[in-house]
């Protein structure tokens, strides 16, 4: 069985999970794959994922965990989404072995460059991975990425430059946010998302979330 947990290396603690193209999916994945007890939230605005209580107390919690080892908790949000747990990460943490927590949002988009304001990375974090959408090399930036005019000047381009390997490296490097990277959306071995991974400053994953294939690259 393929494990993104195992070649990302996910540890015991809390991980935040960045970027666009997937970071939905991973958590959802790694939900299932993670031993003992998981916990997925954000601290921005996240679709329910899988089991999901929602302004949840802590003993609430506590026996789900117990129930599903699994279950994302947030609050209420607009659009039927969910906010961050009234419960502090720190709290969370001791109630869980994991605890997932997605610390962005891309507007669905493949590719994105990060405002001031983000991402929202809790302060006990101890892995950050950020997640890119290889569907995104060769479109626009202005059509695969959120925020392109922050995209743009980051990697050097204009919006209605198609995105190369080296623009997508340069923004991830620049933005310099991350410990790892999963290239995400890459439906087989490709030697564009090989090189992608060869330019980055960070240990990069190459894979197919939706096709459930990974491999650990540099």
């Amino acid at each position: 069985m393929v494990c993104f947990c195992r070649a990302l290396s996910i540890q015991p603690g809390i991980t935040t999970v960045i970027g666009s193209g997937g970071k939905s999916s991973l958590l959802f994945r790694l939900g299932r794959e993670l031993p003992g007890m998981v916990i997925l939230c954000t601290t921005t605005k996240i679709f329910p994922i899988g089991r999901t209580l929602c302004n949840p107390e802590e003993e609430e919690v506590r026996q789900a965990l117990k129930r599903w080892g699994t279950v994302c908790i947030g609050t209420d949000s607009p659009n039927g989404k969910l906010g961050p747990p009234r419960q502090p990460i720190s709290l969370l943490k001791e109630l869980a072995d994991y605890v997932i927590v997605e610390g962005d949002g891309a507007a669905g988009l493949p590719l994105k460059a990060h405002a001031p304001h983000e991402p929202v990375i809790p302060s006990e974090c101890g892995q950050v991975i950020q997640v890119v959408g290889f569907s995104g090399i060769g479109q626009t930036v202005r059509d695969a990425a959120h925020r392109p005019e922050r995209y743009a000047q980051l990697a050097g381009a204009n919006l209605e430059d198609a995105v190369t390997p080296q623009m997508a490296a340069a923004v991830i490097s620049r933005e310099g946010l991350c410990g790892q990277v999963l290239i995400n959306q890459v439906d087989e071995p490709s030697q564009q998302a090989e090189e992608l991974a060869s330019l980055l400053k960070v240990p990069a994953v190459m894979g197919s979330l939706k096709k459930g294939w990974t491999s650990c690259l540099f």
